[in-house]
């Protein structure tokens, strides 16, 4: 087996273990902050955002920074130093017992987010151009397998063992994956010679991205894509539980979260193969047509077993999002300074991470969790009219030009 196939087997692997770790405690934060104190719904609800979105505002300082030190020194240290890191803070969080003092872990940890958007860049960076969606998307789908797992593995933990318990369970699980990349990843370096050929600074890599309308299109288009999707998920607890009076409303959270996530696995890598075909920005634009067509009809569900349908449904779209973005990356950005483009696109989907659960915190507590729904359909379909406009103008700088 070639030292690329192996790397990628390997950090499908890892990125199934980190997925499914993460997600584990996911589904129930809302809950978990409830077990603090005797607190009102809405601030529940609204603390319930800020807690899961404040990693990813922390996240979307450093994650550029990152990506510039990927180029220079190579991914695999940082893909230690955040598996490592992301270990120690959940552990923490299972023994802590404030809001604020979650809310201070979860900041600290965006500074060591980033395992899953790291592997990507390695995978990247090392795969042919003309075949980066489907590799990327056969990565994808680690990820995704371990999305569709976790929430319900921690579901059942946190109604058999309690929160804390899970939390710890969690970090041990990261650990394993970091170690496994410690002595298994061999990362394939870039020649000396291309790396001073062409030296770059910061100024150069904005440049480059502001010069290319699509480039930046493309990145704006995924913060937007990461505000639809997360403002719903640290409510999804919440709106379970209004949907049935069962005991186990964890488990029953996880298994919405996986629905999801079982959508996602079955076209992830098809979506990207298609991109390869086609083009990443017309699968990208049938994607968001379809999100926004799905995502509608959940505010109007009455049964758990309708929400479960929709979100899988949903999740076979979403799930191609990812890959097209980044093997479109892939084939604008030059390959020296490729790391760091990426940095700053997963700084525009750390910076939708953080306005997505605010934004759906902010909409549930004025007009109820069913309304988030609306507005995440209402920005699919903004992002959709983005791109389509973006890729009419393009064709009509390509024609004006000859």
């Amino acid at each position: 087996m070639s030292i690329k196939k192996r790397n990628l087997l390997i950090m499908w692997i890892c990125n199934f273990l980190v997925a499914a770790s993460a997600t584990m405690v996911l589904p129930f934060i809302s809950l978990y902050i409830s077990t603090f104190g005797d607190f009102s719904s809405d601030y529940v609800q609204r603390w319930s955002g800020f807690v899961f979105g404040v990693t990813f505002l922390t996240a979307f300082l450093v994650s550029p920074l990152w990506g510039r030190v990927g180029d220079k020194y190579g991914f695999k240290p940082i893909l230690l130093i955040t598996g490592y890191g992301i270990a120690i803070s959940i552990f923490f969080m299972g023994i802590m017992n404030s809001v604020m003092g979650l809310f201070i872990l979860r900041m600290l940890m965006g500074v060591v987010t980033g395992f899953i958007p790291t592997s990507i860049a390695l995978i990247s960076k090392q795969t042919s151009k003309y075949e980066a969606g489907k590799t990327l998307g056969t990565l994808q789908m680690g990820n995704v397998a371990g999305s569709l797992f976790g929430p319900l593995i921690g579901g059942m933990m946190a109604d058999a063992f309690g929160f804390q318990y899970t939390f710890i369970i969690t970090a041990a699980s990261i650990i394993i994956a970091t170690t496994v990349v410690l002595f298994g990843i061999k990362e394939i370096k870039q020649p000396e010679n291309v790396k001073t050929r062409n030296p770059h600074t910061r100024k150069d890599v904005i440049k480059l991205i502001l010069n290319r309308r699509m480039l930046i299109m493309v990145m704006i288009i995924a913060l937007i894509i990461q505000v639809g999707n997360f403002s719903i998920q640290p409510l999804l607890a919440l709106y379970v539980s209004e949907m049935t009076r069962a005991g186990s409303v964890a488990f029953l959270s996880g298994l919405a979260f996986s629905a999801t996530g079982f959508g996602n696995l079955l076209l992830t890598r098809q979506w990207g193969k298609l991109g390869d075909d086609i083009g990443y920005e017309k699968v990208l634009m049938i994607l968001l047509a379809l999100a926004a067509i799905l995502i509608v009809p959940q505010a109007l569900v009455t049964e758990l077993w309708q929400l479960v349908l929709l979100r899988f449904l949903f999740g076979m779209a979403v799930g191609g999002m990812l890959p097209c973005i980044t093997a479109y990356i892939r084939m604008e950005a030059p390959l020296e300074m490729q790391g760091e483009v990426l940095g700053y696109n997963q700084s525009f989907r750390f910076l939708g991470n953080v306005v997505g659960p605010a934004l759906g915190g902010i909409v549930a507590g004025q007009a109820g969790i069913s309304s988030v729904f609306y507005v995440t359909g209402a920005l699919f379909l903004f992002a959709f009219g983005l791109l389509w406009w973006s890729i009419r103008h393009e064709h009509e700088n390509v024609r004006e030009s000859y």
